[in-house]
């Protein structure tokens, strides 16, 4: 096996993206397996790479981790993309929680009842406008630095920046009134890591398609 970080789940989106994202800016390169059966994940619990029996799995440094947090503050951790002390730490984990529940929001509209999809994503996209990307505007201009913390990349920006373009796929015009996160936007995509995982071809994953929602609880369920 390389030294790359091996990351174990589906060839799709999930709980695998983030993770994604965050190795890519920290200009990581990593190897993928991909789950195509059920049979492949139990085998996984059964020799103990799994230890609540879930995914994802990154393997990295020596280690088998699971639960998704303590994967991204690993990373975050191990490539200087958590602040400068605990004060930084503290605001970047705000900022991370905070979107994660806007993106867990988006996330799952695919799995939702047909008839209550599109309150689903109505209910959504106005916490998005409403609630969450106000925050983060004013974050911006009280702050007046480039990035959220600090004045260096953090896994904040990071996340922020993979929120704003979930919410655009939804909502192209999303960032309409927030003319602070259309700069940030701007800037964070620019960046020589981001920009090569925004390009065609790269470990960046797709929306999830309702097609796909059976292929993976053959897996899950």
């Amino acid at each position: 096996m390389s030294g790359k970080p091996r990351l174990t789940y589906i060839n799709g989106r999930g709980r695998m993206e983030s993770i994604r994202w965050l190795l890519a800016a920290a200009g990581v390169e990593f190897e993928e397996v991909f789950l195509q059966t059920r049979e492949q994940l139990l085998k996984l619990g059964q020799d103990g790479s799994l230890l609540f029996h879930q995914l994802p799995l990154v393997e990295i440094d020596g280690m088998k981790l699971v639960q998704c947090r303590a994967i991204l503050s690993y990373i975050a951790g191990k490539y200087n993309l958590y602040g400068k002390d605990l004060k930084e730490r503290a605001l970047i984990d705000m900022y991370v929680e905070g979107l994660a529940d806007l993106y867990e929001l988006i996330m799952m509209n695919v799995v939702q009842p047909a008839d209550k999809k599109e309150e689903h994503l109505a209910n959504a996209l106005d916490k998005a406008a409403n609630r969450y990307f106000p925050v983060f505007e004013k974050v911006l201009k009280d702050h007046g630095h480039d990035f959220l913390v600090g004045n260096k990349l953090s896994r904040a920006d990071v996340s922020l920046l993979e929120t704003i373009l979930m919410v655009e796929e939804f909502k192209s015009d999303a960032l309409a009134k927030f003319p602070l996160l259309q700069s940030f936007k701007a800037r964070m995509s620019n960046i020589p890591n981001i920009k090569k995982f925004l390009q065609p071809g790269s470990p960046r994953k797709p929306p999830l398609q309702e097609k796909d929602i059976p292929s993976l609880l053959a897996i899950f369920s």
